[in-house]
């Protein structure tokens, strides 16, 4: 038997026969095991029933890890019983340690066949501080939250917004008496565990997460791509433009992307669409109601930032109103994708609508900047769009004012469309939107990585500091490009960080990585493209090794500034596309 003298085992019981004698028995089954405990004796109050004698354990739990800041805090349900206290528990270094949900092997971990991860009846927490911050943020939530729901829910709310951050020890199912298959290797079985019967008496009834499947959709979607790699290529690439042209690809594409129940989902798709669609009362209630009932993960941070930047679109004070393509994803936004809605919207009053890139238009609509002509349909209003591969066929149909550079309209004349003249990516107008006199600069190098490259490992030169691409606000905009004008150079492998350096003439050094150049789509035709486009020379990437400190940036930084005169250009362009538009 371990010393135990770093843990405390929490429980509560209410005040009848039943569960009292239960009470009795834990507290007579920890003293046997020399192990510090925590028993409360709670009042159900009128009108209380068994769910919400069960949220009360949030509370309960974050103040028992208030009053025990240095010892590792467990929860068991009052009963269950510990044949003992074994060493891999009590000395565990994870943040959280537990059963998985229904006492399940690794074999089937994760959220496709259970609604939750962790089993409520006995989990450990930490006295590290992310372990601390779940337990917090979940009493925080269950103080605020309206719904009818147990601790599981709030508890479950707090792991998925803190476990990628967080390290976690499942205790295997064999531990429980009963359960899992041991065998002569097997850790001894130490856990015992009781029910209530309430749990199926209240199911349906109480909140509840959804598990997540991968589904028709999904299984469908693998035979259409098994399928179209078996084409000939020229038939592929046809029936590629007819999906992309008509508007069915986000039909194809579309797949759940967090396990979340119905009712959650629902209440995050009313921020995201009350924000698109401009109407101010029902998203600030829509985001309010949210916030107060969820603790949101990441991703859903995300989300409510961009619906933010959607709002302030289509908000705008103005009876009309236009649609705009442009590239939404990632959230909470791509700080190039997100230039289109910025500039297009500086030469209009009319509100600006998002017309997603994968789905039908019924309607006339602007697609402007980014690498997005293959989503160009028969009524496009196409303004300084371009391609990131020259390997498609375009609609040829669409009203072309301007592309991105000579490459763009190459592909659009081979597609049978007409002769576009008018060049330029409008993310060049950036430094009249945001006006930035140069002045003293900070001495520093600013590093600003495409999205897809923020995973990969550098090393920094101790005077590089490294900015976030992530933004889609007008205002979080601002402050980048501000950001930008502060420093001596800047080193990018996203495009537009690259065109508004240009912009405003900041020294920038183009570069990718290497070994992970495939990371950004395409084949590299649209750095050229836009380069030619504003009638400087062709440019490519630079490939650098991951450690930036031996990097001579010197030898690979362009200290360009796109004429006035382009410029001029490219603002015509815009205004003419509106002026279909009207």
């Amino acid at each position: 038997m371990s010393s135990n003298q770093n843990v405390v085992i929490c429980s509560f019981y209410t005040a009848d026969d039943y569960y009292r004698s239960h009470g009795e028995r834990l507290a007579k089954n920890l003293d046997e095991l020399g192990v510090k405990y925590v028993l409360r004796e709670i009042e159900k109050q009128e009108g209380e029933d068994w769910a919400d004698i069960c949220r009360k354990k949030v509370g309960f739990l974050a103040d028992v890890c208030a009053e025990h800041p240095d010892k590792k805090v467990f929860w068991i349900d009052v009963d269950c019983s510990l044949l003992e206290l074994p060493e891999y528990i009590s000395n565990s270094t994870a943040d959280i340690i537990g059963f998985q949900r229904g006492y399940s092997s690794p074999s089937s971990i994760g959220y496709h066949r259970r609604t939750r991860f962790w089993e409520p009846s006995f989990w450990g927490v930490n006295t590290t501080p992310l372990a601390r911050k779940m337990i917090a943020e979940a009493y925080e939530l269950e103080k605020t939250s309206t719904l009818k729901a147990t601790d599981d829910y709030f508890m479950e709310e707090a792991w998925r917004a803190n476990c990628d951050n967080m390290t976690f020890q499942i205790i295997p199912s064999n531990a429980v008496i009963g359960k899992g298959s041991p065998n002569a290797d097997s850790a001894a079985a130490f856990f015992n565990f009781g029910a209530s019967g309430n749990v199926a008496h209240f199911r349906g009834k109480v909140q509840q997460h959804e598990s997540k499947n991968g589904g028709l959709r999904e299984s469908a979607l693998k035979i259409a791509k098994k399928i179209e790699r078996k084409l000939p290529y020229r038939i592929s690439k046809r029936l590629r433009l007819l999906v992309d042209t008509i508007g069915i690809t986000g039909l194809l594409t579309t797949r759940k992307l967090n396990p979340e129940s119905q009712e959650r989902k629902v209440d995050m798709n009313a921020v995201i669409n009350s924000a698109q669609a401009g109407n101010s009362v029902q998203y600030e209630d829509a985001r309010n109601k949210f916030q107060r009932n969820y603790l949101a993960t990441q991703m859903e941070l995300n989300n409510i930032a961009v619906a933010k930047s959607f709002h302030f679109y289509a908000a705008k004070e103005s009876t009309k109103s236009i649609g705009l393509v442009w590239w939404v994803r990632p959230f909470p936004g791509n700080f190039g994708d997100w230039l289109s809605p910025l500039i297009v919207s500086q030469y209009t009053d009319n509100k600006i609508f998002f017309q997603s890139p994968v789905k039908i238009a019924s309607k006339k609509h602007m697609i402007g900047l980014g690498s997005i002509g293959r989503f160009i349909k028969p009524n496009s209003v196409v303004v300084g769009t371009g391609i990131s591969t020259d390997e498609l066929t375009l609609a040829k149909s669409a009203t072309y004012v301007s592309v991105r550079g000579p490459v763009t309209a190459r592909v659009v004349k081979e597609s049978g469309g007409p002769t576009v003249e008018s060049f330029g990516d409008p993310g060049v107008l950036i430094s009249r939107i945001f006006p930035v006199t140069r002045s003293t600069t900070n001495g520093k190098v600013a590093l600003v990585r495409h999205f897809t490259h923020k995973p990969i490992p550098l090393v920094l030169d101790s005077n590089m500091e490294e900015l976030d691409i992530f933004t889609s606000h007008p205002d979080d905009i601002k402050t980048l490009v501000h950001s930008l004008n502060l420093y001596d150079r800047v080193v990018t492998s996203a495009m537009h960080i690259f065109i508004t350096c240009q912009s405003y003439g900041i020294p920038c050094a183009l570069i990718t990585f290497e070994g992970f150049a495939d990371s950004v789509h395409g084949n590299g035709i649209k750095y050229g493209d836009y380069a030619e486009g504003v009638g400087l020379a062709s440019i490519s990437p630079i490939p650098v090794g991951l450690n930036l400190n031996i990097i001579d940036f010197d030898n690979i930084t362009t200290n360009h500034k796109i004429s006035e005169t382009k410029m001029n250009e490219v603002e015509e362009a815009i205004k003419k596309g509106l002026s279909y538009l009207n």
